[in-house]
């Protein structure tokens, strides 16, 4: 539940910069090749906060920020997700007429929050992702 409660007052304290809720299609946004950013991950796998660095269109660090993805960044480096496949992972799981598939997007079409669940009936298939600090970075 704290999880929960931190991507919650995360998400909250954006700059204000939110465009849509739950929009059904994803806004036109191009992913650059080098960019940083925090991710917060409430999933079965990657739990907890983390700066992340991607170069190149890859995941190329990941540094936990808190007490559970400090633990996780050297073992899970690979389950980090760059933008991309974190909404590719959204449009599987529209795909897939999953339960939940909803995102909330900046005035960019950058997404700033995702929230996932497959099957309402099942334990440990729902993911919130809540992206923040995003920052171009030179490649």
């Amino acid at each position: 539940m704290l999880v929960g409660t931190v991507l919650c007052a995360t998400a909250a304290c954006g700059s204000g910069e939110l465009k849509s809720a739950t929009a059904p299609s994803t806004p036109a946004w191009q992913e650059p090749e080098s960019y940083d950013y925090t991710l917060t991950s409430a999933t079965s796998v990657l739990a907890g906060t983390f700066r992340v660095k991607v170069r190149d269109g890859e995941v190329v660090e990941a540094v936990g920020l808190d007490k559970d993805s400090k633990r996780q960044a050297h073992q899970v480096l690979s389950e980090v997700p760059t933008i991309k496949e974190l909404l590719s992972e959204l449009a599987k799981a529209r795909g897939d007429d999953a339960d939940t598939a909803d995102a909330e997007y900046a005035a960019d079409g950058r997404p700033l929050r995702i929230t996932l669940d497959w099957d309402k009936n099942a334990i440990d298939d729902e993911a919130m992702y809540v992206i923040s600090s995003f920052r171009v970075a030179a490649p």
